[in-house]
């Protein structure tokens, strides 16, 4: 079709295998067929495209989403390892300095490392080996925790006359986690939005050779959460009840027209009394268009009551004689025409598709509907 369109057929196809769930292929009785829509009501997307992209390579092999190897990589790599960079520095930046970076770097051969490793990393991410590119980046996660964890900013802030080293130290571990979201940028796109009010600063790669420096930052507001494994079993659980009402038969008719109302309990029910009872006179209301005036007998009883029926009977006379059923125990309602004393049951949506309800032969005046 391209080639008799004169478009050009494509000189490469980039795809994957399937994708499997728990080992396994998706199965809606298990709950892992899982609709973007319904992840996104339990979890973000950041964080599967974080969970792909570590598995994906050039290859056309299968991914297996195992939800617990999910949660526990989210939590270990972004939460832990890069969000976790920002937060453990951010705080003194913050509380002892106004936001604002020191104006030269701690270490500037560590910064120089990871400026470095930005030509891997983005050769990594050209040839789509995204696994391997993720796992250069928590390399050098591990190696910037790693210099905080040595520098021990926490401990210097005890330390008088410390204030220009905890600067350095806390404004180098904000460097880094810079550098690690540029290269996370093109896979946790919500996250590096964050990241850049909180740097007030644009993840850029051409930017990373340029720290920030005498730069202020804004107050430090958690950036990611971890995930619990109790959102994922809500996820597999409504995956499941997704499944459940997509298998049943569409609704068509009536049904769809006037869906049923909300379940109430026998009662709820049992508060309604609804009795049989003999229509003896059907009359037009004088002055108004949609009403009949209906003289009901329950056996021994009898009762008026108004009924917006008139578009479907134009001739009330058809009525008479007709047992029906009424709800015995409403409230009279003071009309201009005079009191309503119950009302008849119809069916249909209404105006001239009305059918008053009728009831099968043996049934009496007054008898209760059960």
């Amino acid at each position: 079709m391209l080639e008799g369109s004169n478009f050009r057929k494509p000189t490469n196809l980039f795809v994957h295998g399937y994708v499997t769930v728990n080992g396994a292929k998706m199965s809606k009785s298990r709950g892992t067929f899982i609709k973007a829509s319904t992840w996104l009501q339990h979890l973000d997307a950041d964080s599967l495209r974080y969970y792909y992209a570590a598995k994906l390579s050039s290859r056309i092999d299968d991914i297996d989403l195992n939800l617990e190897d999910f949660v526990q990589r989210v939590n270990a790599d972004i939460v832990n390892k890069v969000v976790n960079l920002a937060s453990r520095n951010a705080g003194f930046i913050t509380r002892r300095f106004g936001g604002k970076l020191a104006g030269e770097l701690a270490d500037p051969a560590l910064y120089q490392t990871f400026v470095d490793a930005s030509e891997k990393i983005g050769e990594a991410w050209a040839s789509r080996e995204y696994s391997r590119a993720i796992r250069e980046i928590m390399a050098l996660a591990d190696l910037a925790n790693r210099y905080v964890d040595e520098q021990a900013p926490w401990v210097v802030a005890k330390q008088e006359g410390r204030d220009a080293d905890l600067q350095a130290i806390c404004s180098m571990g904000i460097n880094l986690f810079r550098i690690l979201m540029t290269w996370l940028k093109p896979v946790l796109p919500s996250l590096s939005e964050r990241t850049e009010a909180f740097l007030q600063s644009t993840l850029t790669w051409d930017g990373i050779a340029q720290p920030l420096l005498d730069h202020t930052v804004a107050p430090f507001k958690a950036l990611y959460g971890r995930i619990e494994m109790t959102k994922v079993d809500a996820l597999v659980e409504a995956s499941k009840e997704d499944a459940a009402a997509a298998s049943k038969p569409a609704v068509t008719g009536p049904l769809a027209d006037a869906p049923i109302g909300d379940t109430i309990t026998i009662d709820d029910f049992a508060k309604v009394d609804m009795r049989v009872a003999l229509i003896e006179q059907a009359e037009l209301v004088e002055g108004s268009d949609k009403l009949l005036r209906l003289q009901l007998d329950l056996g021994g009883e009898k009762r008026q009551i108004f009924s917006g029926i008139r578009a479907a009977y134009p001739d009330p006379s058809v009525l008479v004689g007709k047992m029906t059923i009424i709800v015995a125990n409403l409230a009279p309602r003071k009309m201009r025409f005079g009191v309503s004393e119950g009302m008849v049951l119809s069916a249909g949506p209404g105006g001239k598709d009305l059918f008053v309800l009728s009831v099968d032969s043996g049934a009496q005046p007054g008898m209760p509907v059960k």
